[in-house]
């Protein structure tokens, strides 16, 4: 029942409330709900509760901010991204926990790794990339042809390897080259070359 323009009352709970506090509902006459938001999801809640459905505890958090069920964290509305589906506008991740999701997802799909295998493999590597032994182990390493996950090595090192086409006979010579004996291939025929045995 309308008390004054842009107010509504609650039928649940009888409070007078302003029209943002009401869901819309385009087959009542006002196009509002009868039951204020608060009142509906209590509504709502005991109905799934009542049906053996298991049902999440309402968080209660400050204007302007979001409770994440991923971390257990009340964040402001700055730290979740937009999803224009959702109720509340809002992706149901913080955007710490959605990267967390998407890393590891990255791993399972890429390497068929999860987290605590990839720690496992730093931490038999001491925490050291297995080429150069001094910095810190990031990218997984793998074999381009099977898939069969090498390592986990240094940003630089996976890109040396890498830009040496993952070919040991190309690593060697580099070795040789780096220790001043380089070798040249002897051209025997067109296109073709003899390498130093």
């Amino acid at each position: 029942m309308e008390i004054e323009e842009g107010v509504k009352r609650c039928s649940r709970c009888g409070e007078s409330k302003s029209r943002a506090a009401f869901a819309s509902n385009k087959s009542a006459r006002d196009g509002l709900q009868a039951y204020c938001r608060e009142c509906w999801a209590g509504y709502h809640q005991a109905r799934q509760l009542a049906k053996g459905k298991n049902v999440r505890p309402r968080v209660d958090t400050p204007e302007g901010h979001k409770y994440c069920r991923s971390c257990k964290q009340i964040k402001p509305h700055s730290e979740w991204h937009r999803n224009a589906t959702a109720s509340d506008g809002l992706s149901t991740s913080c955007k710490d926990c959605r990267a967390a999701k998407g890393r590891a997802g990255h791993l399972k799909r890429s390497y068929g790794l999860t987290e605590a295998e990839r720690d496992a493999m730093i931490a038999s590597q001491m925490g050291l990339c297995v080429i150069c032994l001094k910095a810190p182990p990031v990218h997984v390493d793998h074999c381009h042809e099977t898939g069969r996950v090498r390592g986990v090595l240094c940003f630089n090192c996976n890109s040396a390897i890498g830009k040496l086409g993952d070919d040991p006979d190309a690593v060697r010579r580099a070795a040789a080259y780096l220790e001043g004996t380089p070798w040249k291939p002897t051209l025997v025929a067109p296109g073709v070359y003899q390498l130093p045995s």
